[in-house]
């Protein structure tokens, strides 16, 4: 493995993220968002024709008044200046429930309403109040699977990708993708040292970090970010920075990494040698670095590829997948990214596919490039996964060239 830095930047390089459609819109999400989130559910439930007894109707609404106010107050003691751990725990607990309660009220108060109605199921009182059992229970489900699946190990999923310009010597290539760790407010030590086992039951000979780690600072999540030094692989360990990373100091977080053993690609790369092939394994900064304020860091792709010979095959790390519009462009073979956690909570993945081109798996951009987009090892924010399965992820490169080989 041969180690080649970055160099000066090039002239005339994109520099920073395009303004997106998803980014314009969230500028009003805090301020309708939460009204939304519980007073949909809340008059779905309690108001539209029920005619439960008051003392059920008063404390139902009560509870959601308590969610309005109580939710966004909870965030801000654990996500803004003061970062209490059990006040984001209980911040985005609410904010997933909501939200799975919101999108069921909704649907199911429109959907199921309208099949009772045509079917000429009971009365308006009746079909108020199947509709609102019928919102609680699948909410119920939703939340017990949602969780089950967050907070356990996940599946590896195996591709086999074709790369035309791999050397016969790199066939069979096996590099594992992990990435999205969100290591947070819920201690996962444990969980981690399981998600590093199976990453080495792959035998990978390259294993990626793709960025956001964790939420909070290296120092205050380390005892759950420690497990990944005991990573195996032939060749090489890499990372690079994910967007949470600049929410949280983030060269404390490339320091550790190297610490624990990992090579962190801060715009440049690494070769990669095998069977008298070469591939070069490049990485850059995440797309917001630039914007953080820390000197140094920017997603800077011309000094990641900086003395790299351009007929080999390269491999990049990009933490969104946005960033396959200048890797297609310059011609990167194979990019991989995580940060969309496929959607995390279903039908956030509509909101995911404003702002990125790809939501999980295997796409194709321009001429020659390839974009995988995992669908991330870890969560954020709210303790559930639902209709988007987390991954550990082993792409196995594959060369066009081997049936020729003598």
């Amino acid at each position: 493995m041969t180690d080649t830095d970055s160099a000066r930047p090039a002239e005339g390089e994109a520099r920073g993220p395009r303004p997106s459609r998803l980014r314009s819109l969230m500028r009003f999400i805090p301020l309708t968002a939460p009204v939304l989130l519980w007073a949909v559910p809340c008059w779905v439930l309690l108001h539209a024709g029920q005619h439960w007894p008051p003392a059920v109707t008063l404390v139902g609404t009560a509870l959601f008044f308590l969610g309005l106010v109580g939710m966004p107050l909870a965030m801000v003691r654990g996500h803004g200046r003061r970062q209490q751990d059990w006040a984001a725990i209980i911040g985005d607990t609410l904010l997933g429930a909501g939200w799975v309660l919101f999108t069921w009220s909704v649907l199911l108060g429109v959907l199921l309403r309208a099949a009772l109605a045509v079917t000429g199921v009971g009365d308006g009182q009746d079909r108020s109040r199947i509709v609102a059992w019928a919102v609680l229970g699948v909410t119920a489900v939703l939340l017990t699977w949602g969780y089950a699946e967050a907070r356990r190990v996940p599946r590896v999923r195996r591709i086999d990708v074709q790369l035309p310009r791999l050397g016969a010597g790199l066939d069979g290539l096996r590099v594992a993708l992990v990435t999205d760790t969100h290591y947070g407010p819920l201690d996962r030590a444990r969980w981690s040292e399981r998600v590093c086992e199976t990453v080495n039951t792959l035998e990978a000979d390259l294993v990626c970090h793709a960025g956001d780690i964790a939420d909070g600072t290296a120092q205050r999540r380390r005892a759950q970010a420690v497990p990944l030094g005991t990573v195996r692989a032939t060749h090489a360990r890499v990372y690079v920075t994910g967007n949470h990373e600049y929410y949280s100091e983030a060269q404390g977080w490339v320091d550790l990494m190297a610490e624990l053993g990992w090579e962190p690609l801060r715009n440049r790369h690494l070769l990669l040698e095998r069977g008298g092939d070469t591939l070069v394994v490049a990485g850059v900064d995440d797309v917001t670095a630039e914007s953080s304020g820390l000197a140094g860091h920017r997603a800077h792709l011309a000094g990641a590829l900086d003395g790299a010979d351009p007929g080999l095959p390269v491999l990049l790390l990009a933490h969104q997948p946005t960033f396959v519009d200048r890797a297609a462009a310059a011609g990167i073979d194979l990019q991989l990214s995580g940060h969309t956690h496929g959607g995390q909570i279903w039908p956030f993945h509509h909101l995911v596919r404003l702002d990125q081109p790809a939501l999980a798996g295997l796409s194709h951009h321009g001429t020659r490039t390839l974009l995988y987009t995992s669908r991330g090892t870890g969560f954020w924010g709210p303790p559930f996964r639902v209709f988007a399965p987390s991954e550990i992820t082993l792409l196995v490169l594959r060369s066009p060239r081997t049936a020729t080989r003598p």
